[in-house]
Protein backbone atom coordinates (compact mmCIF):
# COMPACT_ATOMS: atom_id res chain seq x y z
CA UNK A 1 0.00 0.00 0.00
CA UNK A 2 2.18 3.54 -1.00
CA UNK A 3 1.53 6.64 0.03
CA UNK A 4 1.48 9.00 2.30
CA UNK A 5 -0.76 11.63 3.78
CA UNK A 6 -0.15 15.07 3.93
CA UNK A 7 -0.75 15.49 7.74
CA UNK A 8 1.67 14.11 10.68
CA UNK A 9 -2.23 13.73 12.80
CA UNK A 10 -5.50 13.69 12.16
CA UNK A 11 -7.27 16.79 13.96
CA UNK A 12 -10.04 16.86 11.95
CA UNK A 13 -11.16 17.09 8.30
CA UNK A 14 -10.03 20.42 7.72
CA UNK A 15 -6.80 19.92 7.73
CA UNK A 16 -6.69 17.17 5.34
CA UNK A 17 -6.40 17.58 1.48
CA UNK A 18 -8.92 15.25 -1.19
CA UNK A 19 -5.65 13.49 -2.05
CA UNK A 20 -5.55 11.85 1.58
CA UNK A 21 -9.16 11.49 1.87
CA UNK A 22 -8.76 9.31 -1.47
CA UNK A 23 -5.44 7.67 0.16
CA UNK A 24 -7.56 6.42 3.61
CA UNK A 25 -10.35 5.37 1.11
CA UNK A 26 -8.04 3.10 -0.87
CA UNK A 27 -6.27 1.67 2.09
CA UNK A 28 -9.70 0.76 3.48
CA UNK A 29 -10.84 -0.62 0.50
CA UNK A 30 -7.61 -3.19 0.97
CA UNK A 31 -8.33 -4.14 4.66
CA UNK A 32 -11.74 -4.04 4.13
CA UNK A 33 -11.02 -7.18 1.69
CA UNK A 34 -8.11 -8.53 5.16
CA UNK A 35 -11.32 -8.44 7.39
CA UNK A 36 -13.31 -10.64 4.79
CA UNK A 37 -10.51 -13.31 5.22
CA UNK A 38 -10.89 -16.39 8.09
CA UNK A 39 -7.65 -14.50 9.38
CA UNK A 40 -8.30 -10.87 10.37
CA UNK A 41 -4.99 -10.01 11.37
CA UNK A 42 -1.88 -8.32 9.98
CA UNK A 43 1.65 -7.20 11.45
CA UNK A 44 1.64 -3.93 10.41
CA UNK A 45 1.45 -2.38 13.76
CA UNK A 46 3.02 -5.45 15.55
CA UNK A 47 5.92 -2.85 17.41
CA UNK A 48 3.73 -0.02 17.90
CA UNK A 49 1.64 1.00 21.09
CA UNK A 50 -1.48 2.80 20.88
CA UNK A 51 -3.15 4.71 23.72
CA UNK A 52 -6.52 5.02 23.84
CA UNK A 53 -7.75 8.21 25.97
CA UNK A 54 -11.64 8.03 26.70
CA UNK A 55 -12.14 11.32 28.65
CA UNK A 56 -16.07 11.22 27.87
CA UNK A 57 -18.00 7.74 27.28
CA UNK A 58 -18.62 6.36 24.13
CA UNK A 59 -18.89 2.72 23.04
CA UNK A 60 -19.03 2.34 19.38
CA UNK A 61 -15.89 4.44 18.33
CA UNK A 62 -13.93 2.72 21.24
CA UNK A 63 -14.78 -0.60 20.19
CA UNK A 64 -13.79 0.32 16.59
CA UNK A 65 -10.76 1.82 17.31
CA UNK A 66 -9.59 -1.07 19.65
CA UNK A 67 -10.57 -3.49 17.34
CA UNK A 68 -9.04 -1.63 14.39
CA UNK A 69 -5.33 -1.18 16.31
CA UNK A 70 -5.74 -5.48 17.25
CA UNK A 71 -6.28 -6.13 14.10
CA UNK A 72 -2.89 -4.50 13.15
CA UNK A 73 -1.53 -6.05 15.94
CA UNK A 74 -0.74 -3.31 17.77
CA UNK A 75 -0.47 -3.17 22.01
CA UNK A 76 -3.42 -1.53 23.35
CA UNK A 77 -3.47 0.29 26.01
CA UNK A 78 -7.06 1.54 27.15
CA UNK A 79 -7.66 4.55 29.72
CA UNK A 80 -11.38 5.97 30.49
CA UNK A 81 -11.14 9.31 32.46
CA UNK A 82 -14.08 7.92 35.25
CA UNK A 83 -12.07 5.63 36.54
CA UNK A 84 -8.63 7.78 36.99
CA UNK A 85 -6.71 10.39 38.31
CA UNK A 86 -8.35 12.85 36.45
CA UNK A 87 -11.15 12.65 38.35
CA UNK A 88 -8.51 13.47 41.45
CA UNK A 89 -7.72 16.73 39.49
CA UNK A 90 -4.51 15.64 37.24
CA UNK A 91 -4.62 17.80 33.98
CA UNK A 92 -4.84 16.45 30.67
CA UNK A 93 -0.80 17.15 29.86
CA UNK A 94 0.20 15.38 33.37
CA UNK A 95 -1.99 12.31 32.49
CA UNK A 96 -1.04 12.03 28.92
CA UNK A 97 2.49 12.83 29.65
CA UNK A 98 2.34 9.80 32.42
CA UNK A 99 0.96 7.70 29.62
CA UNK A 100 3.56 8.58 26.86
CA UNK A 101 6.29 8.03 29.51
CA UNK A 102 5.52 4.29 29.29
CA UNK A 103 6.76 4.78 25.57
CA UNK A 104 3.55 5.07 23.32
CA UNK A 105 3.73 5.95 20.13
CA UNK A 106 -0.18 6.83 19.22
CA UNK A 107 -2.81 8.05 21.20
CA UNK A 108 -6.29 8.24 19.96
CA UNK A 109 -8.11 10.84 22.10
CA UNK A 110 -11.68 11.77 23.16
CA UNK A 111 -12.80 15.36 25.20
CA UNK A 112 -15.49 16.67 25.86
CA UNK A 113 -13.60 20.18 25.02
CA UNK A 114 -13.33 21.39 21.88
CA UNK A 115 -9.75 21.47 20.34
CA UNK A 116 -8.15 19.04 22.91
CA UNK A 117 -6.54 17.32 20.30
CA UNK A 118 -5.00 20.66 19.20
CA UNK A 119 -3.57 21.44 22.26
CA UNK A 120 -2.44 18.24 22.92
CA UNK A 121 -0.67 17.77 19.42
CA UNK A 122 1.76 20.90 20.40
CA UNK A 123 2.81 19.32 23.18
CA UNK A 124 3.17 16.09 22.82
CA UNK A 125 5.74 13.75 21.01
CA UNK A 126 3.29 11.37 19.51
CA UNK A 127 0.46 10.66 16.73
CA UNK A 128 -2.81 11.72 17.91
CA UNK A 129 -5.77 11.37 16.25
CA UNK A 130 -9.18 13.06 17.17
CA UNK A 131 -11.79 10.80 18.22
CA UNK A 132 -14.09 13.59 19.10
CA UNK A 133 -13.67 16.26 20.61
CA UNK A 134 -16.95 18.34 22.05
CA UNK A 135 -19.20 19.64 19.60
CA UNK A 136 -16.24 20.35 17.31
CA UNK A 137 -14.94 17.78 14.85
CA UNK A 138 -15.22 13.70 14.46
CA UNK A 139 -13.36 12.94 11.64
CA UNK A 140 -12.86 9.18 11.69
CA UNK A 141 -17.00 9.53 11.98
CA UNK A 142 -17.04 11.60 8.56
CA UNK A 143 -14.07 9.44 6.61
CA UNK A 144 -16.67 6.02 7.94
CA UNK A 145 -20.02 7.88 6.70
CA UNK A 146 -18.20 9.38 3.33
CA UNK A 147 -16.77 5.94 2.45
CA UNK A 148 -19.86 4.06 2.81
CA UNK A 149 -21.70 6.39 0.78
CA UNK A 150 -19.41 5.85 -2.04
CA UNK A 151 -19.65 2.36 -1.57
CA UNK A 152 -23.27 2.48 -2.05
CA UNK A 153 -23.59 5.04 -4.68
CA UNK A 154 -20.52 4.71 -6.30
CA UNK A 155 -19.02 8.46 -6.00
CA UNK A 156 -19.76 11.44 -3.63
CA UNK A 157 -19.20 14.00 -6.77
CA UNK A 158 -22.78 15.88 -7.40
CA UNK A 159 -24.32 13.61 -4.78
CA UNK A 160 -26.94 15.52 -2.58
CA UNK A 161 -26.95 14.83 0.73
CA UNK A 162 -28.90 15.78 3.95
CA UNK A 163 -28.24 15.92 7.30
CA UNK A 164 -30.91 15.76 9.45
CA UNK A 165 -31.18 16.94 13.43
CA UNK A 166 -29.15 18.69 16.24
CA UNK A 167 -26.83 20.42 13.93
CA UNK A 168 -25.75 22.51 16.54
CA UNK A 169 -24.73 20.08 19.25
CA UNK A 170 -22.63 17.76 16.29
CA UNK A 171 -19.09 16.80 15.82
CA UNK A 172 -20.57 14.67 12.96
CA UNK A 173 -22.27 17.60 11.15
CA UNK A 174 -19.30 19.66 11.23
CA UNK A 175 -16.55 16.82 9.95
CA UNK A 176 -18.87 15.23 7.53
CA UNK A 177 -19.91 18.96 5.87
CA UNK A 178 -16.19 19.57 5.38
CA UNK A 179 -15.66 15.81 3.97
CA UNK A 180 -18.64 15.39 1.62
CA UNK A 181 -17.79 19.09 0.08
CA UNK A 182 -13.97 18.38 0.05
CA UNK A 183 -15.39 15.43 -2.03
CA UNK A 184 -17.30 17.27 -4.35
CA UNK A 185 -20.86 16.57 -2.63
CA UNK A 186 -24.03 19.49 -2.02
CA UNK A 187 -24.69 19.69 1.42
CA UNK A 188 -28.10 20.17 3.17
CA UNK A 189 -28.85 20.79 6.65
CA UNK A 190 -32.68 20.44 8.50
CA UNK A 191 -33.12 20.92 11.84
CA UNK A 192 -34.87 22.77 13.86
CA UNK A 193 -34.40 27.22 13.90
CA UNK A 194 -32.91 26.31 17.32
CA UNK A 195 -30.73 23.68 16.51
CA UNK A 196 -28.84 24.72 13.44
CA UNK A 197 -25.77 27.47 14.54
CA UNK A 198 -26.00 30.83 12.36
CA UNK A 199 -22.59 30.34 10.75
CA UNK A 200 -23.66 27.12 8.96
CA UNK A 201 -24.23 28.89 5.35
CA UNK A 202 -21.00 30.31 5.58
CA UNK A 203 -19.32 26.56 5.28
CA UNK A 204 -21.57 26.46 1.66
CA UNK A 205 -24.25 24.23 2.68
CA UNK A 206 -28.26 24.63 2.08
CA UNK A 207 -30.46 25.32 4.68
CA UNK A 208 -34.29 23.55 5.24
CA UNK A 209 -36.45 23.60 8.05
CA UNK A 210 -38.75 21.73 6.50
CA UNK A 211 -37.69 17.57 6.91
CA UNK A 212 -40.22 16.51 3.78
CA UNK A 213 -38.44 19.31 1.35
CA UNK A 214 -34.92 18.12 2.63
CA UNK A 215 -35.85 14.08 1.91
CA UNK A 216 -37.03 15.16 -1.72
CA UNK A 217 -34.47 17.12 -2.21
CA UNK A 218 -31.07 14.49 -1.23
CA UNK A 219 -29.78 11.26 -2.25
CA UNK A 220 -28.77 10.27 1.15
CA UNK A 221 -29.99 11.21 4.30
CA UNK A 222 -28.35 11.34 7.81
CA UNK A 223 -29.95 11.57 10.71
CA UNK A 224 -28.80 12.46 13.97
CA UNK A 225 -29.75 11.85 17.37
CA UNK A 226 -30.51 14.56 19.37
CA UNK A 227 -27.81 15.23 22.20
CA UNK A 228 -29.52 15.82 25.17
CA UNK A 229 -26.61 15.60 27.39
CA UNK A 230 -24.73 18.58 25.40
CA UNK A 231 -27.93 20.96 25.75
CA UNK A 232 -28.11 23.39 28.74
CA UNK A 233 -31.48 24.79 27.56
CA UNK A 234 -34.42 23.22 26.46
CA UNK A 235 -33.80 23.78 22.58
CA UNK A 236 -37.41 22.78 21.53
CA UNK A 237 -40.95 22.11 23.40
CA UNK A 238 -40.51 18.04 23.45
CA UNK A 239 -39.48 15.25 22.48
CA UNK A 240 -42.65 14.26 21.04
CA UNK A 241 -42.57 17.55 19.90
CA UNK A 242 -39.60 17.26 17.71
CA UNK A 243 -40.04 13.45 16.29
CA UNK A 244 -43.57 14.78 15.11
CA UNK A 245 -41.35 17.40 13.04
CA UNK A 246 -38.38 15.37 12.28
CA UNK A 247 -38.79 11.84 12.88
CA UNK A 248 -38.29 10.00 10.14
CA UNK A 249 -40.97 7.07 9.47
CA UNK A 250 -41.67 4.71 6.80
CA UNK A 251 -44.39 6.30 6.06
CA UNK A 252 -42.58 9.37 4.80
CA UNK A 253 -40.02 7.33 3.44
CA UNK A 254 -42.60 5.34 1.17
CA UNK A 255 -44.44 8.86 0.23
CA UNK A 256 -41.13 10.30 -1.43
CA UNK A 257 -40.95 10.31 -5.44
CA UNK A 258 -37.09 8.30 -5.41
CA UNK A 259 -35.69 5.61 -3.45
CA UNK A 260 -32.90 7.68 -0.79
CA UNK A 261 -30.05 6.16 0.93
CA UNK A 262 -30.65 6.14 5.18
CA UNK A 263 -27.31 6.27 7.71
CA UNK A 264 -27.31 7.40 11.18
CA UNK A 265 -24.06 7.78 12.99
CA UNK A 266 -25.28 5.92 16.15
CA UNK A 267 -26.22 5.81 18.98
CA UNK A 268 -29.83 5.60 17.85
CA UNK A 269 -32.96 6.74 19.75
CA UNK A 270 -35.17 4.71 18.25
CA UNK A 271 -38.27 6.32 17.94
CA UNK A 272 -37.28 9.86 18.17
CA UNK A 273 -35.47 10.61 15.15
CA UNK A 274 -35.80 7.36 13.34
CA UNK A 275 -38.31 5.12 13.62
CA UNK A 276 -36.91 1.11 14.31
CA UNK A 277 -38.62 -0.08 10.74
CA UNK A 278 -36.68 2.75 8.53
CA UNK A 279 -33.01 1.94 11.05
CA UNK A 280 -33.61 -1.71 10.08
CA UNK A 281 -35.12 -1.39 6.55
CA UNK A 282 -33.28 -2.15 3.16
CA UNK A 283 -32.76 1.38 2.73
CA UNK A 284 -30.48 1.65 5.72
CA UNK A 285 -26.55 1.20 5.47
CA UNK A 286 -26.40 1.72 9.08
CA UNK A 287 -24.56 -1.51 9.80
CA UNK A 288 -22.45 -1.27 6.82
CA UNK A 289 -21.53 2.36 8.36
CA UNK A 290 -20.15 0.32 11.62
CA UNK A 291 -18.49 -2.29 9.97
CA UNK A 292 -16.41 0.62 7.33
CA UNK A 293 -15.66 1.91 10.22
CA UNK A 294 -13.31 -0.65 11.50
CA UNK A 295 -11.81 -0.97 7.98
CA UNK A 296 -11.29 3.21 8.11
CA UNK A 297 -9.66 3.34 11.41
CA UNK A 298 -7.36 0.78 10.27
CA UNK A 299 -6.59 2.88 7.32
CA UNK A 300 -5.88 6.21 9.36
CA UNK A 301 -3.55 4.25 12.33
CA UNK A 302 -1.63 2.87 9.15
CA UNK A 303 -0.87 5.63 7.51
CA UNK A 304 0.05 7.79 10.58
CA UNK A 305 1.92 5.11 12.14
CA UNK A 306 5.03 5.62 8.53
Amino acid sequence: MEGKLSVKHLLGIKDLQLSDIELIFKTAENFKAILQQPIKKVPSLRDKTIANLFFENSTRTKLSFELAERRLSADVVNFAASASSVSKGETLIDTVNNILSMKVDMVVMRHPNPGSAVFLAKRVNSVIINAGDGAHEHPTQALLDAYSIREKLGELKGLKIAIVGDILHSRVALSNILCLKKCGAEVMVCGPTTLIPKYISSLGVKVEYNLQKALEWCDVANMLRIQLERQDISYFPSLRDYTQQYGLTKTILDSLSKKIVIMHPGPINRGVEISSEVADGDQSIILQQVENGVAIRMAVLYLLSN
